[in-house]
């Protein structure tokens, strides 16, 4: 009885999701203290249920319970045991119950850490969660039931998809989504706010620590799944603008420039409603990518779902929960003005480029991205867009950005200028012009002129990102952790531009047949094929290729690329073959056997290309070192102790 215990549970969570946003919600409405407290208490209760609803599916696959729809699915008796925990959210009705576990915990942390909140705002924050909580459960309970039974049981499952069958996907959706989900956190920071028509700045220093958290999260998510499609799926890539990839990258970008907006707010008091809009866009987009992955109106590797009826449920769910706070927002927002002033070369004014730019380059995702949809609908055909639009198109706001990033950091608050920076900061760019062409023409031989501006920008921001943090140790003065972490977040940035822009400008590929004993010459080395043997898994059998790679005589790397056939479900997967440096990979994946002991292979040479998922893995650190900058805790409790004190004055 243990998953219809854990349905059950689901039900009772849902229903104290609906207590948390009535009684968090209409308690500060009409003066109730102790119904705030309630909402608390829901809080609790949320967390015991969902956690028993998780339990039970949960124990569901460990134990090959195969009278469960869902597990019979989605699991098999040979499939490994890590493999079965990780099926719990290896598609759409067990993701939805990872979206509502991870969205859980991210309430309780909002409840535990509010206490230096004024007890009204905090209440509403956790209602806005409570909706979106509801909305979720009521969903998954009417639409995506993952306890649904199957009579008579299998006798065996269907096992898990191949393609998830690998340690980096297994744990990428629980990073994603804390990511994801962990923007709804800052969507009922915004909400709250324009509630109580707060016309301060203190709740963009109580917004900004969830809203870098959860960049920091699907940042990291963005960049694992882009490395498990470079070794994984064959084709040597690590990012295909592929509908579901741009799901989560839109959200993320809308976020960049929310966080960079808060900091303006925070600082200045400049930019409330836009940076509220902002907050309430970043959130509008991770709903987006859940119809996009759900509803099956785009095609993708990564899509969980093709039921049409689904997607109108989020499609709803979605126009309620946005059309509902921008009419808040339609309604607040004109009270939201400031009259401080700023020059035209200011932090102010950086800060504002970089909003307007990341925006664009968000909406040129998001046209492309919608744009096959779109097409169909109108009835004009299909329509399909990919790299040849996205990779130019994106780059006409980006470059720019990099180039303005790398002055907007040290530019003075309010009065403009660079004042004792300007000196540092023009040797730096003229240092950045000659590191850029010694790379492209020394390192790489590259005489790519897009080779040489990305090369460029790459050391602009590493090398400007380290004025701040060496100008102050030179002074012996202390390095705050804002300090470190801002530079941190941009080196990351910096070191990722150089391995997105050496990888797409001097990466060399071959596709070749070979049987044993044969070469290939590929940038310098030389790829051996030496024949292979077949393998064995617990739940696959396939081929071992042995290519030895050898340079001026010496050999250098054994790559053993494989050719997998999951025998549950007749899959055929791809597992490269890598050798991985911080200077290059030299990767092999296995085609076809084309007869006569020949075999075709995907040969590459990719210079720094672990530079990109390096960079990603800095940017989100130094995004958490931030976290750490002890004026946040302090300021935080001030401003909330005052803010208290005009809450009643500041709701009609």
């Amino acid at each position: 009885m243990l998953v219809e215990l854990g349905h059950f549970s689901l039900v009772l969570a849902m229903l104290m999701s609906a207590a948390q946003a009535w009684f968090g919600l209409a308690g500060p409405a009409l003066r109730q203290p102790q119904w705030s407290a309630v909402a608390y208490s829901a809080v609790a209760g949320q967390l015991l249920f969902v956690g028993l609803a998780a339990a039970a599916l949960l124990h569901a696959f460990i134990g090959n319970d195969f009278s469960v729809l869902y597990v019979a699915s989605n699991s098999n008796s040979a499939l490994p045991t890590f493999y079965r925990i990780a099926a719990f959210w290896g598609a759409h009705e067990g993701s939805l119950l990872l979206w509502i576990c991870v969205l859980c915990l991210w309430t309780v942390a909002v409840a535990l850490r509010s206490h230096h909140l004024p007890r009204p705002f905090a209440s509403r924050v956790l209602g806005v969660l409570g909706l979106v909580s509801f909305g979720f459960m009521l969903f998954t309970l009417a639409t995506s039931n993952p306890f649904r039974r199957l009579l008579p049981a299998a006798l065996d499952g269907r096992d898990l998809n191949p393609l998830l069958q690998d340690f980096a996907l297994a744990v990428h959706p629980p990073i994603l989504y804390a990511g994801y989900v962990g923007l709804s956190v800052g969507f009922a920071f915004a909400c709250a706010t324009l509630i109580e028509g707060r016309t301060g700045q203190d709740w963009a220093r109580w917004m900004r620590p969830w809203t870098i958290i959860s960049w920091a999260f699907l940042g990291c998510g963005i960049a694992l799944g882009s490395w498990w499609a470079y070794y994984e799926l064959g084709w040597g890539g690590y990012w295909f603008w592929d509908p579901v990839e741009n799901a989560s990258f839109m959200p993320w970008l809308m976020a960049t420039a929310l966080i960079h907006s808060l900091a303006v707010t925070d600082k200045r008091g400049l930019f409330k409603s836009w940076t509220l809009l902002l907050a309430i866009g970043a959130f509008s987009l991770s709903l987006l990518g859940t119809f996009l992955v759900r509803s099956g109106v785009l095609v993708s590797v990564h899509s969980f779902a093709a039921d049409p009826a689904r997607g109108v449920f989020i499609l709803t769910f979605l126009v309620i929960m946005i059309g509902g706070a921008l009419s808040l927002y339609a309604w607040r927002a004109p009270r939201l003005v400031s009259s401080a002033g700023f020059a035209l070369v200011s932090r102010e004014s950086m800060l504002l480029f970089n909003n307007i730019l990341l925006v664009v380059a968000t909406a040129v995702v998001f046209g492309g991205t919608l744009a096959p949809l779109i097409a169909e609908t109108l009835g004009l055909g299909t329509l399909s867009v990919g790299p040849p639009y996205f990779s130019p198109s994106f780059m006409v706001p980006v470059l720019p950005l990099l180039a303005l990033l790398g002055v907007g950091m040290h530019a003075r608050w309010r009065r403009g200028g660079l004042g004792d920076a300007r000196r540092p900061v023009l040797t730096i760019a003229a240092l950045a012009v000659i590191l850029g062409l010694a790379i492209c023409l020394g390192a790489y031989a590259s005489r790519s002129v897009l080779a040489w501006v990305g090369a460029t920008l790459g050391c602009w921001l590493i090398l400007s990102s380290l004025i701040d943090p060496v100008d102050r140790m030179r002074r012996k003065l202390s390095l705050p952790a804002a300090i470190v972490g801002m530079s941190m977040a941009h080196i990351g940035l910096g070191v990722f531009v150089l391995g997105v822009t050496l990888v797409e400008t001097a990466t060399v590929e071959r596709d070749v047949a070979l049987r044993a004993g044969q070469g290939v010459q590929l940038a310098g080395y030389t790829f051996t094929y030496e024949g292979g043997e077949n393998i064995a898994g617990p739940n696959y059998n396939g081929y071992r290729g042995h290519v030895v790679v050898t340079r001026n005589g010496s050999t250098v790397a054994q790559l053993t690329p494989e050719k997998r056939n999951y025998w549950v479900q007749g899959s055929v997967m791809t597992e490269a073959g890598i050798s991985a440096s911080w200077t290059r990979d030299l990767f092999a994946a296995l085609g076809e056997d084309v007869g006569a002991g020949a075999w075709s292979l995907r040969l590459q040479y990719r210079p720094l290309i672990r530079f990109i998922w390096f960079g990603a893995l800095i940017m989100a650190i130094g995004g958490i070192v931030t976290l750490f900058d002890r004026r946040y805790a302090y300021a935080s409790v001030a401003s909330a102790e005052t803010a208290d004190a005009t809450t009643q004055r500041a709701t009609p």
